[in-house]
């Protein structure tokens, strides 16, 4: 007798635990970074932790439709680089809604890219010298927090080094999620003494925050949002596809990350992006044998970070809770890699070294002018300083 029941494709082992890894990693390694972002871009507690929900829900969403529609390991990440900008910015510089502004008109540009061909020329135009040096300047202030938290939580501090570097020596790879385990555990043992259990959120919940137009924030926000975003994540995500031999669907990836970082950014969210690194641990042999079956890991992984969104509240009470500075502390030591990273690009090209260096240290003094922050007039200056100095040498 013949059987009448239907056989289906099973979701190999390996494509569940990349896309777990994948989820695991990038969550755990750099949530504190967004909420550290957000809150110095003006949310408040609430309005942070309706941000992570929105960032979590939509890299979800994202990376499960676009890997089920193209049968490519498409991984989406939230703009941990971005995230960094926001925690540049000089506190009190913009009200959320401002900033809530801005974080829409970079989700716009980057839908552009992926309908003008000639934007996507124009940012690719930017030389990577500048655009890397004003990411190192953005970071350095950011990576600097674990040590100077070493004079004003000594303890937990020195915890959290040490977890990293036992991590570096003995499991490199998850070095940065196992060093913000840490500080939630510290976190959860100071929440413990302090008897703050009650102010804990435990459900996620979205708040609305209506946008307002501001072009100070455009400026400091809004285009530095949008070219670290695009340097720093997008193209690269890009060269990471193409390393293991897939072809990034440009238009369709940025008409979905752009708008989800606009809509997103209704409530709270600054933007989602395609991802680098964690890219590799989908679409790498990770995520399966056959290359053409690893678009199951990243939908994994989309469906892993879907899950992730209902705990999203409870991990932003949690970080707002926890002693001032200690999940800037992991978030510095998140950053030391994508620091590191930069500073290397900035500075490669002798004959840009100098306009590199430039901006890197007019971003990293967040210098201020007209009400328009550090990062734009990194990019002004650098740029400047190559045409004067650089070019002029060179013609000589």
């Amino acid at each position: 007798m013949g059987s009448n029941i239907i056989s289906r494709p099973s979701l190999p082992r390996e494509a569940v635990l990349a896309g777990f890894i994948t989820t695991m990693v990038g969550f755990t390694s750099s949530f504190a970074v967004v909420i550290t972002g957000l809150l110095q871009a003006g949310a408040s507690p609430a309005q942070a932790s309706s941000g992570l929900l929105a960032l979590t829900f939509l890299v979800g969403a994202a990376s499960l439709v676009l890997s089920l529609k193209h049968r490519l390991p498409l991984t989406i990440a939230w703009s941990t680089p971005g995230a960094a900008l926001l925690a540049s910015l000089a506190p009190g510089s913009f009200t959320f809604s401002e900033s809530v502004g801005a974080f829409i008109v970079s989700g716009v540009l980057i839908m552009l890219t992926g309908l003008v061909p000639v934007l996507h020329r124009l940012l690719t135009s930017i030389p990577v010298p500048i655009a890397q040096g004003m990411l190192a300047g953005v970071l350095i202030p950011l990576c600097l927090k674990p040590f100077t938290a070493l004079g004003s939580i000594p303890v937990a501090a020195v915890l959290i080094l040490a977890v990293f570097l036992a991590g570096l020596r003995f499991l490199p790879r998850y070095a940065v999620a196992l060093s913000m385990l840490s500080a939630v555990g510290y976190g959860l043992f100071s929440i413990g003494r302090s008897q703050a259990w009650s102010q804990i959120q435990a459900l996620p919940t979205l708040e609305f925050v209506a946008p307002e137009c501001s072009w100070q924030a455009v400026a400091s926000i809004s285009l530095p949002l949008f070219i670290v975003t695009m340097a720093s994540q997008n193209i690269p995500g890009v060269a990471v596809m193409s390393s293991f031999g897939f072809a990034t669907p440009w238009r369709s990836s940025m008409l979905s990350t752009g708008f989800g970082s606009a809509a997103g950014a209704f409530f709270g969210g600054h933007a989602i992006n395609l991802a680098a690194i964690s890219a590799a641990l989908s679409a790498g042999e990770a995520g399966g044998k056959d290359p053409g079956q690893r678009w199951k890991a990243s939908a994994s992984s989309g469906v892993f970070y879907l899950l992730f969104a209902l705990g999203s509240a409870l991990v932003a009470s949690l970080a707002t809770l926890s002693p001032a500075g200690l999940f800037e502390a992991a978030a510095g030591l998140a950053l030391l890699a994508t620091l590191a990273n930069a500073m290397l690009g900035a500075m490669k090209e002798p004959r840009w070294q100098l306009s590199a260096l430039a901006t890197m240290l007019v971003a990293a003094a967040n210098v201020t002018l007209f009400g328009i922050g550090g990062a734009f007039w990194a990019l002004v200056i650098g740029l400047l300083t190559h045409i004067i100095a650089e070019q002029v040498a060179a013609r000589r």
